[in-house]
């Protein structure tokens, strides 16, 4: 039979229980192998009992000592009773300069404090009793992650400024550097917050007009990594030369906000669309194509795009890309029929080839083809590869070079290229 003697009635602070008639203390903690709460209890007396009932700070000290005995015990074993039982009267029933004593011999959990309203200063000085003055019943889980943030800059040597502190939490990193950051001004104090918006000010001037667009070769979803370096590296620089004395951090979350802004804006503006092969315009290289193109990948997929249609070929190329590119799918090709010509996307290499028709095949022959290979750098320059042969072939593509017909010769400028980098 378990009957609640006390609680608090407030979050997770554990209550006192009878069981069979023995007083225990009764706490939740970790998580089983199914991720369940586990629940412990060990027993306690009547004078703990009583010093649980009046004293909030020592109840609250008492759990922090416990926990890492509950973390201990894992996902299935069992609690250390004795070694609970032994914190009883040295945490409930001793001073408080011998209390301190002991929690600087002990392991505790210093953020189940800091939650409930503990003295951060007093804490890191080993004045626990002190600290626990400013406790609370209800805790503030936000101050505990900002505690365990801060606790994670220390151990890297990064100790943040005022200014720096409010960047951070503008944007909504203060507490978790991975998450999406966002523009929260009701966040920062109202005295730094002008202060803040130059230093945003400063970073919208670097990326004004830069784009991070999205990069169909790592699916529709994935944005174009270079150009997120670029605009990050923009931002960077021009933070730090009118803001010299900002910590790292601070830098690197403004330039994280900058990135994901132009990067949404840069989604929800569409994508030029090769006009001229849409309408079929004469372009570099001989003139638009007549009618339709082909687009297939490594694995046998085909696609037609024929002019006329409501989008310019590249586009339908690159969606036809995002659509189908994987790890084990990183050659697409776009073939003009009529022509006789074609060009072949290496991902996987960063190069391209283009292929021409020399002879066409006749009496059971094969057809002769010249094929050229080239360097490419980044997604940009496939873009650009990809629109000057929509628009104009084979011809249109020799700017883009230098072309290499020997396979030997482009393969040494790959390996020069990769040792170089």
């Amino acid at each position: 039979m378990r009957d609640v003697v006390f609680t608090r009635g407030s979050g997770w602070i554990p209550n006192v229980i009878s069981e069979d008639g023995e007083l225990r203390l009764m706490l939740g903690a970790g998580a089983d192998a199914n991720h369940e709460p586990r629940t412990f209890t060990f027993p306690i007396g009547e004078a703990h009992l009583a010093v649980i009932r009046e004293d909030l700070p020592r109840h609250l000290l008492l759990w922090s000592a416990v926990l890492p005995l509950c973390e201990a015990a894992g996902t299935a074993g069992r609690l250390d009773e004795d070694a609970a039982v032994a914190l009883l009267d040295p945490i409930l029933l001793s001073p408080p300069e011998d209390v301190d004593a002991l929690f600087r011999r002990i392991r505790w959990d210093g953020d189940r404090l800091v939650a409930h309203g503990a003295d951060v200063d007093l804490l890191r000085r080993g004045r626990v009793c002190a600290a626990m003055r400013s406790a609370t019943g209800t805790p503030d889980e936000k101050r505990a992650q900002e505690h365990r943030a801060d606790r994670r800059r220390a151990e890297r040597g990064v100790v943040l400024g005022p200014l720096d502190a409010a960047i951070l939490r503008y944007t909504g990193q203060y507490a978790h550097g991975a998450t999406v950051p966002r523009r929260l001004p009701g966040a920062v104090d109202a005295a730094l917050l002008p202060e803040v918006m130059r230093v945003i000010a400063t970073a919208e001037r670097a990326c004004a007009g830069m784009r991070i667009g999205l990069d169909p070769r790592r699916g529709n979803r994935a944005v174009d990594k270079r150009a997120w370096e670029r605009v990050a590296t923009a931002v960077d620089s021009a933070v730090l030369r009118a803001h010299p004395g900002l910590a790292d951090d601070a830098v690197r979350t403004v330039g994280f906000l900058m990135c994901s802004e132009t990067a949404d804006r840069s989604r929800s503006t569409p994508v030029d669309d090769d006009a001229e092969a849409a309408d079929g315009r004469t372009g570099p290289g001989g003139g638009a194509h007549k009618a339709a193109l082909t687009f297939t990948d490594d694995k046998g997929a085909e696609k037609k795009w024929r002019r006329g249609g409501r989008r310019g070929a590249s586009a339908e190329f690159w969606e036809f890309v995002g659509d189908r590119s994987a790890a084990d799918d990183e050659v697409f090709t776009v073939e003009d029929e009529e022509r006789g010509e074609g060009i072949q996307l290496h991902f996987y290499a960063d190069s391209v080839a283009r292929v021409t028709t020399v002879r066409e095949g006749k009496g059971g022959s094969d057809p002769e083809y010249r094929v050229e290979y080239a360097l490419v750098d980044g997604l940009d320059a496939y873009r650009a590869l990809v629109s000057a042969f929509v628009r104009g072939g084979c011809a249109a593509l020799d700017p883009y070079g230098p072309w290499m017909p020997d396979v030997a010769e482009f393969e040494r400028a790959r390996r020069e290229r990769r040792h170089a980098r």
